[in-house]
Formats: C-alpha cells, structure tokens, sequence
C-alpha cells in the first residue's frame, strides 16, 4: 500500500521550522568559520610562534583542516542515529558539542603559557568541531526539506544553506569590528577571545528555537512503518542505514562527492585563503580584507534562495551547472582584481566568486535530499557531503596556501579551484534530475536499485 501522502505545514508552522534550522546553521558556521579566519590572522603568531609567517599559517591551517577530518566520522555517526531516532534529537546535539567547542577555544591558554600542550588542545576542540558539524548540515537541510512544499523544496532547503554565509557575516563582522576598534597588540593579546565566548550565548538562543519545532512529517511517517514491519515480521533485522546507502545509493553518494569538490574548494579559498593572499602578496590590510569579505557575504547570503528558488523552475542540474562553470571561468579575473590591491576590485571579486558559489551552494540542499530514500536519507546526504570534505575544503587553504609559498604567484592556486570544477562539472553531467522525486518515499524504487539488487529483491519476494 502506498503511503498517505503528507500534508504540508501552514506557513507559519513552516517558517519556523526553517527559522530553526537557519538559526541553528548559522551559530554552527559561526563557530566554523570564526576559527578559519583566526588561523589566518593570529593563530600563527599564539599557538606557533617562532615559525616564519607563512610557515607559521600553513601549521595554523593544519589544524583548521584537522576539522575536516572528524566531518565523516560526525557524518557517519550522526546519519546513523539521525536515521533511526530522528532529525530533532542529533541537531541539538550537535549545536551543544559545536557551541562547547567554540567556547572553550575562547579560553585556552597560549602556547605562550603552556607551552607545546596549547596546540594539542587546539586540535582536539578543532576535532570536536568538525565532528559536530559533520552530523549538523544534513539534519538541518533534511528537517526543511522533509516539512516543506515540494512545489517549492528548492527555495525553502536553500534557507538553512544561507547559515553559512549568515556566519560567515557574523563571524567577519565581529573580527573587523575587534580589528578596528582595538591595537594589533590588544587583539592579539586578548580580543580574539572575545568572538569565541560569545558563542555561548549564540548557542542558548539557538537551542530554544530549535527546541521548539517538530519531528519531520516524512520521517515519522517512514518510523512507523518500519515499526509496523517489525511487528509484522519480527525475525526480519533492519539494516543499518550506511549499509542501505552503499548498497542501493553508492552512485548517488559519488555523485554528491563530485559535486561538492568545486563549491567546497571555491569557497574557502574565495573565504579563508583570501585573507591570507590579499595581506601577504596584495599588501592589503587586515580589515581591508575582512570587510571585502563581510560585503561579499552579506550578498551571498541574500543571492541563495533566489538561486534555490530558481531550481524548482529549470532543475537542480543546470543551477549547478552554471555555478560550476561560473567559478571556473571567475579564477583568473578573481585574482588579477586582487592583486590590484583596490578595496572597490576586492569587494567585487569576492562578490562574483560568492555570486556563482551560491549557485552551487543553494540547490544542494534539495539536490541532495532528494538522491536518497527516507530511512537512509540523512546517513547518504551527510556521507556524501561530508566525506567530500576531507579532500575538498580541509586541505584547500593549506594547498593554495603552499603554492603561494612554493610558485609565489596565483596562477596554480587558479588552476587547483578549475582542476575541482571539471570534476564537478562531470559528475552533476551524469548525475539524474530530482526536484520531482517524493521525499515520502521511504524505500528506493525497484528502477532506481542496482541490477544485482532488483534481481535479488526478486527472488526475495
């Protein structure tokens, strides 16, 4: 029997459920990002000092990358439980762990005080991050996407992806406002911490707006099922949804693993390495640079539904598409507006870079949503993000930063962001059109299984 199909949310119950997860999103990527553009700015000089500048960076980007690593591990336990006890519970956990991190970070003594130990507690509270934020991006995208119109699942999923440039924003504005308002010697002394404790009070208004909505629809529709099943045939065992993903979505997992490798590396060498280029190579100053990307952002933020919304028109493929090939072509002129070292060229490379990041970043809540079915959705949409993420955006400041070192020009960093779009470019080509699939779908459909699936399932029956 097929199942009921879900009514969707009034309005009102819609908007804050998206409320929730944008908000929540948001202070996640806050706490991502603020530590991102510290290991830019000041980490070298407290956790590695001694070090030549650049040396001391390419350490203090080690570290931001050690983040990416922990990512699938969130990705894998948290899609796990994510899929078998609901979206809700793990996104609160998550904000707890991300938050705790942040606010510890804030705290830690410099090397400066206690010596090698500053660094290592550096990277496990980097490890603890990463690892939240491995489980928190597809319960926050599958929650929106699981309450909302299908009509309209593009726009509405791309809300929770605007958490990233929204803080992003907050996490600039607040190192630009420190940076303007205080000496280098005061902020590196102790105004660096105080980003990094507000992120306490970001978390309490986080959790009680995330508290307050619902379990998805879809899901609790999907858990009753599995429940009636069970009761119905208690011999049968349930399989684990990682092991449901590899066997029936493997190819869907690649495909959202290719597809992140051009919006992932784009963005934080357009984010992150930028800080880095534009005062070492460029001349600029710190704020000039901060707020170059605070502008950028700001527009970032606001071009994402428009692009999310775009795709539930023409399809999440040629959105991306475009984006994809948008950013490859923008490398060049990106970094000759840079080297300039005008604030007005500054702010328009970012801008565009962003501009056409978005076009990637926005449809790829929905797009991947819609890949996988609904017991097995948040462990594949999480794994295929977050598995691309170790060789896509932890290492892209450290390799672009490394060129620079090593070539001392912007010409290979260009080529290493197109080297990404060509992959992505082929694997969103062959990947199938989904803005019309049914998210209450809680099993693949026979078509979409593997040959040697269907004819199993067959003899199965």
């Amino acid at each position: 029997m097929a199942p009921a199909a879900t009514a969707p949310p009034p309005p009102a119950s819609l908007k804050r459920i998206v409320a929730a997860s944008l908000i929540g999103t948001t202070i996640e990527w806050y706490d991502f990002f603020l530590y991102g553009s510290a290991a830019a700015l000041v980490f070298n000089k407290l956790f590695f000092p001694g070090s030549d500048p650049l040396v001391g960076t390419l350490l203090s980007f080690l570290t931001y990358a050690v983040g990416f690593a922990a990512r699938p591990l969130g990705a894998l336990v948290f899609g796990h439980f994510g899929d078998r006890l609901g979206r809700k519970k793990l996104l609160v956990l998550s904000l707890l762990l991300m938050g705790g991190a942040t606010f510890a970070i804030g705290l830690l003594p410099t090397h400066a005080t206690i010596g090698a130990a500053a660094p290592v507690l550096l990277t496990v509270l980097r490890l603890v991050q990463g690892f939240a934020l491995g489980g928190e991006w597809g319960g926050a995208v599958l929650l929106v996407s699981e309450h909302g119109d299908a009509k309209r699942r593009g726009f509405w999923a791309s809300w929770p992806q605007t958490g990233a440039p929204a803080g992003q924003l907050l996490a600039t504005g607040v190192l630009s406002l420190l940076t303007a308002t205080l000496s280098d010697a005061a902020f590196v002394s102790w105004g660096w911490r105080i980003p990094f404790l507000l992120s306490g009070v970001l978390v309490i208004v986080g959790l009680w707006i995330r508290l307050s909505v619902d379990e998805s629809p879809v899901f609790k529709q999907a858990l009753a099922q599995a429940q009636a099943r069970r009761a119905e045939r208690p011999d049968d065992v349930e399989k684990l949804p990682l092991v449901s993903v590899l066997r029936h979505h493997w190819r869907d997992v690649l495909v959202a693993m290719g597809a992140r490798m051009a919006e992932n590396i784009s963005y934080y060498v357009i984010t992150a390495f930028i800080l880095v280029y534009a005062t070492t190579s460029a001349g600029v100053s710190k704020q000039t640079a901060l707020n170059a990307v605070l502008i950028a952002s700001a527009v970032h933020f606001a071009v994402i539904p428009a692009w999310g919304a775009l795709s539930d028109r023409v399809g999440r493929r040629p959105v991306y598409l475009l984006g994809a090939a948008g950013i490859g072509l923008w490398m060049f002129p990106f970094f000759s507006l840079i080297d300039t070292g005008g604030f007005g060229n500054m702010v328009l490379a970012v801008t565009v870079g962003l501009v056409l990041h978005g076009a990637m970043y926005a449809p790829q809540a929905a797009f991947f949503s819609e890949m996988f079915a609904t017991r097995m959705r948040y462990s594949g949409a999480s794994i295929g993000a977050q598995f691309a993420s170790v060789a896509a955006g932890a290492p892209a400041p450290l390799i672009a930063t490394a060129l620079l070192s090593d070539y001392g020009s912007s010409t290979p960093i260009a080529l290493y962001v197109i080297g990404a779009v060509v992959v992505t470019l082929i694997a969103v080509g062959v990947a199938k059109e989904t803005r019309h699939r049914d998210l209450a779908d809680v099993e693949p459909s026979p078509a979409e299984l593997p040959t040697t699936a269907r004819t199993v399932d067959a003899r199965t029956s």
